[in-house]
């Protein structure tokens, strides 16, 4: 693939993250797709339609209002693109911080490798650090039990 032709195939595939767009999401994927956020507690993904949960989920937990490009690198089948992210978090467990959220604005890594005119891999990070400083934890964790935010059980 020229660089153009990659260029489309992310941007489609970022476009059709904006608007929640799952089956067009799931469009650009080939068939043996191997998915993962690193830091999320789903794992690596194999597979199209094991893909589908990811996204159903984290298009219920975010909301965009803006991604500002910061790089992209490219190489014989692979495209890595760097952007900040800016929106609200309904719940951050796509990075490892189950019910953290909030306003935010983050930076984002993918690195996507490209077969066919299709993303046959995604492998993202989230600058964890800037979620962490800018969402607010669970409620439990608020509420200044050092019990409860240690995860231990407190007297109802």
């Amino acid at each position: 693939m020229t660089r153009d032709e990659m260029d489309r195939l992310v941007n489609r595939h970022f476009q059709q993250e904006a608007q929640d767009d799952l089956e067009g999401v799931l469009s650009t994927f080939t068939e043996d797709l191997q998915h993962r956020c690193v830091g999320s507690t789903c794992g690596p993904l194999s597979g199209k339609e094991a893909a589908r949960g990811f996204y159903r989920r984290l298009f219920a937990d975010l909301r965009g209002e803006g991604v500002r490009p910061i790089a992209r690198r490219y190489g014989e089948d692979f495209l890595v693109d760097e952007a900040e992210w800016t929106g609200t978090v309904a719940d951050a467990s796509f990075c490892g911080l189950a019910g953290w959220s909030g306003r935010a604005t983050f930076r984002m890594l993918h690195v996507f490798e490209l077969r066919g005119e299709r993303i046959s891999r995604e492998e993202l990070w989230f600058d964890v650090a800037a979620l962490r400083a800018q969402l607010a934890p669970p409620a439990r964790a608020q509420r200044g039990d050092g019990a409860a935010a240690l995860g231990a059980a407190t007297p109802g």
